[in-house]
């Protein structure tokens, strides 16, 4: 069965991508470039109390980090 992604503040998800390794390598305004060791660097463009649609927590879990349903299952919980 897929996973049922919910929407998230930016600070939880951006708290959820530190927790895998990323790290803030710069900001300008709203923009963050996120970097992790093995993993593909991440421009993050949101404000710390906006939400983050599911489909863009979907992206960015699954497609730009690359995480497996497993994973982001047990993540999300």
């Amino acid at each position: 069965m897929g996973v049922n992604y919910p929407s998230m503040r930016s600070s939880d998800l951006l708290r959820i991508l530190a927790h895998l390794g990323y790290i803030e390598d710069r900001r300008v305004g709203s923009h963050r470039r996120l970097k992790a060791n093995g993993r593909p660097d991440l421009t993050f463009a949101f404000h710390d109390g906006q939400t983050v649609p599911p489909g863009l927590v979907r992206k960015i879990l699954a497609k730009d980090v690359g995480l497996s349903e497993d994973e982001i299952r047990e993540i999300l919980k």
